[in-house]
């Protein structure tokens, strides 16, 4: 290609974030430019491939609209390089780079910004290692992931999440996580990043649990007369099931801090819901700490807003089969999820009124359309 046809390539704003992305290659023999794989797959992606295979079938019958963008001048790697590529890829310098393109394209996110893991079922190797789990942050109000780590072997979500956490912009956002997450350390860190946390409570943080459900439940008992909460009440329904929200907030916990010293710690929040199905009826009383000095009507609203997340991760499986996924060498895993992550947040920003499933159709029918989503 000339250098005239060159200067006429149509910019991919995506790939200036990526640009310093190493590749793990001897730069002598490559043949296929790092940027140029990374196009193939992500535009592949978003067309509705899910393997290897299916992003080498895309470049091969997708030449021309290819190279409107690169020069391609070696035309498009068989699935076992571009599998090869992403096994070697250094996963967290490539998710680091990740959360520098959503940063410019979100600024920094407001509200609730959720983080939650989940496992890709058939990423593991019989005898081998054990299933890939990466853990995410997703941004509720804007429904995009932030970014993502990947638990290593033999660690957890707990060793994650603060490497996660040190990446991400979250000053003024309020990062919800499940008890699993209800950590000093994950706390503190979210203080010195000038942001707010609310934290599920459960039986792992020694008897932190059991006084505030003793508390609660004696203040419940002479109907909150000796201390300082806010209550909101909510009620819903869809498809024969109502649900009822109780959100009390105990403000006043310097006995509580006092105990248990933990950092920044403000509050109290207790949530009693009600589901109503056929007729029967399901209790649950549920206990979270937060840094913030809100009421029960706004805290209500970020324990909700957290679950979110699951929508994320249902999307994940249910448009791009990620549980069916057999990716399982080295890196290429947690790339390959890197890759769909970018998919998703494409595919939602996108303005068309249609489903997830929907636009990738229509990206794999229609090239303007898939153009218009990675532009």
């Amino acid at each position: 290609m000339s250098v005239s046809e060159e200067a006429v390539l149509e910019s991919v704003v995506f790939l200036d974030h990526f640009s310093d992305l190493s590749d793990p290659r001897q730069l002598s023999k490559v043949i296929y430019p790092l940027d140029e794989i990374l196009l193939l797959s992500l535009l592949a992606v978003v067309a509705g491939a899910e393997t290897f295979t299916g992003i080498a079938e895309f470049g091969r019958l997708k030449p021309d609209l290819l190279r409107r963008f690169r020069p391609f001048a070696n035309g498009t790697p068989d699935h076992d390089r571009i599998g090869e590529v992403f096994a070697a890829l250094d996963a967290e310098h490539f998710q680091k780079c990740f959360v520098h393109w959503v940063a410019a394209l979100t600024d920094i996110p407001e509200g609730v910004i959720a983080i939650d893991g989940k496992t890709s079922r058939r990423s593991g190797k019989k005898g081998g290692h054990n299933p890939i789990h990466m853990v995410s942050a997703f941004a509720a109000q804007q429904r995009l992931v932030l970014g993502q780590v990947k638990v290593e072997q033999k660690s957890n979500e707990i060793v994650a999440i603060p490497k996660l956490l040190e990446m991400l912009a979250i000053e003024g956002a309020i990062i919800t996580i499940d008890a699993m997450g209800c950590q000093r350390d994950i706390a503190s860190k979210i203080i010195d990043k000038k942001a707010d946390y609310v934290l599920a409570l459960k039986g792992n943080q020694g008897t932190l649990r059991e006084d505030v459900e003793l508390f609660s439940n004696e203040q419940k008992s002479s109907n909150f007369s000796d201390s300082t909460v806010s209550q909101h009440k909510s009620v819903d329904g869809d498809h024969g099931r109502i649900v009822t929200r109780n959100v009390t907030v105990f403000h006043d916990i310097g006995w509580l801090q006092q105990r248990h010293k933990w950092p920044g710690m403000k509050a109290i929040i207790m949530v009693d819901s009600e589901t109503e199905i056929d007729a029967k009826v399901e209790r649950e009383t549920r206990f979270y700490i937060t840094s913030s000095a809100d009421g029960a009507d706004k805290l209500g609203d970020v324990v909700r807003r957290h679950w979110s997340v699951e929508s994320m991760h249902w999307l994940m499986d249910c448009v791009f089969r990620d549980d069916e996924c057999r990716v399982r060498t080295d890196h290429a895993p947690a790339n390959f999820t890197t890759i769909k992550h970018m998919a998703h947040n494409l595919l939602r920003r996108h303005p068309a009124k249609l489903s997830m499933t929907s636009k990738r159709l229509s990206a794999g029918w229609n090239e303007d359309f898939l153009v218009s989503i990675i532009k």
